[in-house]
């Protein structure tokens, strides 16, 4: 029969071996700063996705061979690459020197900062151009070869039409959420070489490594390619795409979502029971749910707002479709019409036939962390 005893030693067994985990992870945090620091000297990016897939499909089998689940040993792999991409942050290499001094206009603001930062990292030089320095602006966009734009959506073009005359060449960008009317407001200032960036991360990420910056061509696109490689060694996934595909992308993926998020931020704040008590009980899934939610609320109201409203022209068919859509599954319900109810499940289900494997590993990861998260609270 098992001692006390029994259960301290065995306890003790557990705790030197967190040590040496501990130990071995300073370890590991020790090589991959001498590797980012490698990287920045030979100019290579931060990640390398031939080499991580290859590190985690071998380590996989090893856990296999020893009698470990694969899959806790590629979660903490991943979680101590991302720790890895955070502490090769510091110094990062400079891909296109030419393109240098660089302008933030409106570098201030929080994507403004993270971009400064980035760049500062890499070894560019850096000028901020924002409301206090307007007095300023000639001498501080004087040489300037690459200005990017960072301001609200709704006071861009008003921003762009009042900035001094560029040089020509001079590579003008903005990172707005909408693509098509910047950019027309871009090369209608200036004569040069013009590119839109949409960064789809906010300012809160702890690294840029596996980001998706989408880029639109404006104009002279060869002179913005020193940019997107300087994106792509920071780890950022560069994807190119026309400004009205990108824009119709953005209603579905962006206006939409963050619309029936605000709607049901609202219903919620209407409701009896308090956030507390609804996270009491709630499955893993809606936790998850609830803190994508949360999440757009803890953010800039003007942000969403302005995002939502740059749009809304162009969302009001879709919308009325949703609503369609929504009145219709809701009379199917009134009328208790489960063979309906099915027909619809199984035509959704079609249009994700392709992804649903992948989505549903990748959902079970998540709700694990949810759950895991839910516990600690």
């Amino acid at each position: 029969m098992a001692t006390v005893n029994e259960l301290a030693d065995l306890r003790a067994g557990i705790d030197e071996c967190d040590a040496q985990l501990v130990a071995l992870l300073a370890k590991r945090n020790s090589i991959t700063e001498k590797i980012g620091a490698i990287k920045q000297q030979i100019g290579a990016p931060l990640h390398a996705p031939d080499r991580e897939a290859d590190l985690l499909a071998a380590r996989r089998q090893e856990a296999v061979n020893q009698g470990v689940n694969p899959e806790l040993v590629e979660d903490i792999l991943r979680r101590m690459m991302r720790e890895a991409y955070q502490n090769q942050q510091g110094n990062l290499a400079c891909s296109a020197p030419q393109l240098s001094p660089i302008v933030i206009v409106g570098g201030k603001g929080a994507m403004g900062q993270l971009f400064a930062q980035q760049f500062i990292r890499s070894g560019y030089e850096v000028r901020i151009l924002d409301k206090e320095q307007q007095a300023e602006s000639e001498a501080i966009l004087a040489g300037a070869k690459l200005v990017l734009v960072s301001v609200p959506i709704n006071a861009l073009e008003q921003v762009v039409a009042a900035l001094p005359k560029l040089d020509e060449d001079c590579l003008l960008v903005d990172i707005t959420s909408v693509k098509q009317k910047p950019l027309n407001a871009l090369m209608a200032a200036h004569n040069g070489p013009v590119v839109g960036l949409h960064p789809m991360f906010g300012p809160d990420i702890s690294h840029w490594v596996k980001q998706t910056v989408v880029v639109c061509e404006g104009r002279n696109h060869e002179v913005a390619q020193g940019l997107l490689a300087q994106l792509q060694v920071w780890g950022c996934q560069v994807v190119e795409m026309e400004a009205k595909k990108h824009d119709e992308a953005m209603q579905i993926i962006q206006v939409m979502r963050h619309l029936t998020t605000f709607v049901y931020g609202q219903f919620l704040a209407k409701q009896s029971h308090t956030l507390a008590e609804l996270r009491s009980c709630s499955s893993p899934i809606y936790q998850l749910e609830l803190m994508m939610v949360g999440r757009l609320f803890a953010q800039s109201p003007e942000l969403y707002s302005d995002i939502m409203l740059a749009q809304f022209d162009d969302v009001e068919n879709l919308l009325a479709n949703y609503q369609a859509t929504f009145a219709d599954t809701l009379e199917k319900l009134k009328t208790g019409n489960k063979a309906a109810l099915i027909e619809g499940f199984a035509d959704a289900k079609e249009y994700f036939s392709d992804a649903t494997a992948h989505f549903l590993t990748q959902s079970r990861s998540l709700l694990n962390k949810a759950n895991d998260a839910k516990v600690l609270d």
